[in-house]
């Protein structure tokens, strides 16, 4: 198993910036490792790995940013299937290998060019392209990337000059997989509906503490997902550790984000990850996503050579193992087809299980700060140290529900703002030529409506309770059903879930049916109240019971008003129903 010492990557900084046609390195390694090109040397590169290789690579155009450069991507493979069609008729495991999604953390892009350029020397996993297609992205910010400056990422060792977090739409790529917003995203999803990668891996640069470690690999499905998917992705991120580990690397198996914010004390907590995120939403296509983060403290060069063996070491693993892997991953399709009727977790949480570990950090100091006035934490370098502390990973399912026995229905009125999203995650659908009168359904009434108090990712999110119930509804033409027996079941649910995280009920994307529109004024309120007491002794002794048992409703005005307004037969029944139903027959 060869890896790339860091000897061989650190060049002279004297060496020329200036590239010959063809000859596939970097500004990076022409730097020494100090500098990271622009995005017109992905273009140049891209073009000229197919021309020296024009069996083995393709390079392609997947999309348009919205500052109008072209989203490149490289199909490598020594067996000539460059394209989707022909890795499906070899049967070939496909890779996918994500740069800059974060356009600072910039390591992917150059450790990626310089991981490919070696395995198709014949210098890196030699024959692993035989039997593998790696499908690589370079940067998917790609705006973000030209916002292009130095101190663009304060917490990070090198390179001198990269680019921005955001896009130029302002959208931060790695929270819009499930709302997907951005034309980035959009064309990304196309990108893996064509390809359907069995293992995506994100690279990106971490934030946080100052410690020894130099790279934590996680990722699922692990702690959520199809139950024995979870073999695969922790095959996958399990040799992807012990591969590093014995390249000289000291990965961590968990993100390390600690409980307390800035308290090393506090210990670290291995959150579940919503599928907003890239190493969250794979799970939900019944696939493997990896999440590889180098430190930011560790210098340019190393972090590109860690970066570049992590592919080289994906590559390797899938290439041995990928048959197997891509046939559990088609059987977790079939299985996903039959989750009609069953439970299915939607969200997953940590819970206070803790155990202490050894890490290694460094000697620090924690300390009344003269600046902030708060508590900050100072660390020493020069001191390793390690560190006893407690971590929480142990991940259980949260908010669990049964599976519609059909599907759903999206009332016509609402498929304008549905439609686009089944179609750019790849999910089956189909619109309703006729109407549906009294169609027996479930709906959702929710209980509480929480609106944001911030905007987030340009949303006033939304969280709801409720449950569903039995109701007769009429449907009119163009409605939408979409089919619970499907391989992406599980990414329909957390669509159209209203409890699941990241639904697009949860991103506000359905805010108007539970904002109130019209209302009883209240002296209209006051007297209306008074003939249903007098008419309704039920009602009467609800209501006492209610002011003697709930001491905010008994001094709320507003608050019992509103509970006689909801029993008139003026009250909005709109309001509060969510707009998607589930359904046991297939209309």
């Amino acid at each position: 198993m060869r890896f790339l010492a860091l000897s061989s990557l650190v060049l002279s900084a004297a060496c020329p910036l200036m590239a010959s046609a063809g000859d596939l390195t970097t500004v990076s390694e022409r730097s020494g490792f100090l500098r990271t090109g622009r995005y017109d040397e992905v273009i140049a590169l891209c073009r000229d790995f197919q021309a020296k290789y024009p069996k083995s690579v393709r390079c392609f155009d997947f999309g348009t940013t919205p500052e109008g450069r072209p989203m490149k991507a490289l199909a490598v493979s020594t067996t000539g299937a460059l394209t989707p069609a022909a890795a499906r008729a070899k049967g070939l495991p496909v890779v996918l290998a994500q740069g800059g999604i974060h356009a600072g953390e910039i390591d992917g892009k150059d450790a990626g060019f310089l991981a490919i350029r070696e395995m198709l020397q014949g210098k890196a996993a030699k024959g692993a392209l035989d039997r593998v297609v790696l499908l690589f992205v370079p940067v998917f910010n790609i705006d973000g990337h030209e916002n292009f400056r130095a101190w663009n990422r304060p917490n990070q060792r090198g390179p001198e000059e990269m680019g921005f977090r955001v896009t130029a739409q302002r959208y931060n790529l790695n929270r819009d997989y499930m709302k997907a917003d951005a034309p980035e995203m959009q064309a990304l999803l196309r990108l893996d509906n064509a390809w359907d990668p069995l293992v995506e891996i994100d690279l990106h640069v971490t934030d946080g503490a100052k410690f020894q470690h130099d790279v934590s690999i996680t990722g699922e499905p692990v702690n959520s997902g199809d139950m024995e998917l979870r073999n695969v992705g922790r095959a996958v991120k399990d040799g992807l550790l012990e591969r590093l580990a014995a390249q000289g690397s000291q990965p961590l198996g968990f993100y390390p984000s600690f409980v307390e914010n800035d308290d090393p004390k506090s210990g670290f907590i291995e959150g579940p990850s919503p599928p907003r995120f890239s190493h969250g939403y794979y799970q939900l296509r019944n696939r493997v996503g990896i999440l590889l983060e180098t430190h930011s403290w560790r210098t340019y060069p190393e972090r590109v050579r860690i970066t570049r063996n992590g592919i080289v070491d994906l590559v390797e693993l899938t290439a041995a193992h990928g048959k197997q892997w891509l046939a559990a991953a088609h059987a977790a399709d079939q299985r996903a087809r039959k989750l009609a009727g069953t439970p299915v977790a939607l969200s997953y949480r940590t819970t206070d299980d803790a155990r202490i570990i050894d890490f290694k950090g460094y000697v620090y100091d924690r300390r009344k700060s003269d600046i902030s006035g708060g508590t900050m934490t100072e660390y020493d370098e020069s001191k390793p140290q390690v560190w006893h502390i407690p971590l929480k990973d142990h991940v259980v399912a949260d908010a669990e529900v049964t599976a519609p026995r059909a599907g759903y229905l999206v009332p016509a009125a609402w498929a304008s703002i549905v439609e686009p999203k089944l179609k750019v995650h790849g999910i089956e659908y189909r619109k309703l030529g006729k109407s549906l009168a009294n169609a027996s359904v479930e709906t959702f009434r929710a209980d509480t409506a929480k609106f944001g108090a911030n905007s987030f990712e340009g949303h006033q999110p939304l969280t709801l309770t409720g449950h569903w119930v039995p109701e007769h509804r009429d449907l009119v033409a163009g409605a939408l059903f979409v089919p619970i027996a499907q391989p992406k079941s599980r990414l329909l649910m957390g669509l159209l879930e209203p409890q699941a995280p990241d639904a697009l009920v949860a991103w506000g994307e359905m805010n108007n049916a539970f904002e109130s529109k019209e209302y009883m004024e209240a002296y209209v309120a006051e007297q209306e109240a008074i003939k249903m007491l007098a008419n309704n002794p039920a009602l009467k002794q609800e209501f006492e019971q209610r002011l003697k048992n709930d001491a905010d409703f008994a001094k709320s005005p507003s608050a019992r008003l509103d509970f006689f307004y909801r029993r008139h037969p003026a009250y909005d029944q709109g309001l509060r129903l969510y707009p998607v139903y589930r359904t046991d027959t297939t209309p």
